[in-house]
């Protein structure tokens, strides 16, 4: 069982790793449509094997919970069985409607096939760390700008070329500059060559951090293209319908607090193919993508989710609300998130642009890596309130869990009467003086 403690290691088939409710299985999609006969299958094995909860994580990966020593072999052979297929080694990440979306400038999903063929030839593949990752992306709806990666491509100039950039999402990333479409996989196995000598630990983040990104830009010296960054982009929001090539829509539906019952999943499933869904996919955001929906059918499928507990509607405050497992299904958690989430979901502003609090069992900050307005962090049993900061950042306030609902919503009153035009709820917190905030998180103060 100390092999499934080690940390670093991500919960792949091969590699479960032990939490509070057991075994834990991470499966990469390869971007590909699973028919709804597979879906189910998959949500049975979940459901026959595991404790029947199934997650989509903020990359959109799957994750299995509940498993035993003895039934993680057996999901394994159902996974076989059903014959999807689930990306291995380093995640490589395509755009969720790669090859369905009529803005995609190039078939990413035919390079990050090429691109994982690559590596897994490649000698140096096993110096890969677990957690590094590459994100290819197309040009489509659902880009993925705010997905962080080790290695970024981007299309440029209709699809003839890709701009490179290192550590980071699509803000925060070191750009390294293009190359032309043809030489695209074999630039990223170059600056994977490099991360790899620095060992499995090895993050691009870090080598930019400690030697810049000079050992990125000399190895691709000789194929780069002189072409300017890509433009910024609006946020990419996977609910609600986006258009396909074929006339027909693919319909977004959100996991509340990312994780939902298999048998919730399996009926979703069973309906939309009575309505004629092709497939589903999976997609950053704690998103599922149901494809090959009539719009004639779309509203239907819609309320049915919803009255399974799904998140439809992009006002559904639950979207403002991220949460890790939290305590006791993960064993490194102080506080029970998911207990605690849909409370706060009530009191949290709706409607906002960016998640406004992040629920985490730990400093280790899992659900969400970055900034929100309030982060919420377990420590030995108590929730630490972060304001504009992450899960490691120092807390200005100290409450019991059940203090927390009221906390968040007299934060939440604030924001919204000071709130002036389209300022976020980070922009509004930011000017107020923290003595305040501290005073409203305490009960002590009604707003400014």
């Amino acid at each position: 069982m100390n092999a499934h403690l080690r940390r670093g290691i991500c919960p792949g088939l091969s590699h479960p790793v032990a939490t509070g409710d057991g075994l834990l299985v991470r499966l990469t999609p390869t971007g590909t449509t699973m028919s709804c006969e597979a879906f189910v299958a998959l949500c049975t094995a979940a459901r026959n094997c595991g404790n029947g909860v199934i997650e989509i994580t903020s990359r959109g990966s799957i994750q299995i919970r509940g498993l035993t020593e003895d039934s993680v072999k057996r999901f394994a052979a159902a996974v076989a069985g059903i014959g999807v297929a689930f990306g291995e080694g380093p995640p490589v990440l395509s755009d969720p409607l790669a090859g369905l979306d009529p803005q995609e400038a190039i078939d990413v999903g035919a390079v990050a096939a090429d691109l994982r063929r690559a590596i897994a030839a490649a000698p140096f593949a096993a110096d890969i760390g677990p957690k590094v990752s590459i994100a290819i992306d197309g040009g489509g709806v659902l880009h993925l700008d705010a997905v962080a990666a080790d290695v970024r491509m981007r299309t440029q100039a209709k699809g003839a070329s890709l701009h490179l950039a290192v550590g980071g999402d699509a803000e925060t990333a070191t750009p390294i500059g293009a190359v032309a479409a043809e030489h695209a996989v074999e630039a990223a196995m170059r600056m994977l060559r490099v991360i790899a000598a620095g060992g499995p630990v090895a993050r691009a983040r870090d080598i930019v951090a400690t030697n810049g990104a000079a050992a990125f830009c000399r190895v691709i010296a000789d194929v780069l293209v002189d072409l300017p960054p890509p433009p910024r982009r609006a946020a990419a929001d996977p609910l609600g319908r986006h258009a396909l090539r074929d006339g027909r829509l693919v319909i977004g539906l959100g996991l509340a607090f990312g994780h939902a019952h298999a048998t919730a999943l399996e009926e979703l499933t069973h309906s939309a193919a009575d309505l004629g869904a092709t497939g589903l996919r999976t997609t950053p955001g704690r998103a599922l993508l149901v494809v090959g929906v009539t719009a004639d059918r779309a509203e239907r499928l819609a309320g049915i989710a919803e009255r399974l507990g799904f998140i439809a509607r992009a006002e559904d405050p639950r979207r403002q609300i991220v949460a890790c497992a939290g305590a006791p299904i993960c064993a490194a958690a102080e506080i029970s998130t998911r207990s605690l989430a849909p409370s706060l979901a009530k009191a949290a502003v709706a409607g906002a642009d960016v998640p406004m609090v992040h629920l985490s069992g730990c400093a280790k900050g899992c659900a969400c890596p970055r900034s929100t307005p309030l982060t919420v962090v377990g420590i030995e049993g108590r929730c630490g309130v972060v304001v504009n900061g992450s899960a490691r950042d120092e807390p200005l306030a100290i409450l019991m869990p059940e203090a927390l609902p009221s906390a968040l919503s007299r934060c939440a009153d604030t924001v919204r009467r000071l709130c002036v035009g389209d300022e976020s709820a980070a922009e509004v917190l930011s000017r107020l003086d923290r003595a305040l905030i501290m005073r409203l998180i305490l009960g002590e103060a009604t707003g400014a």
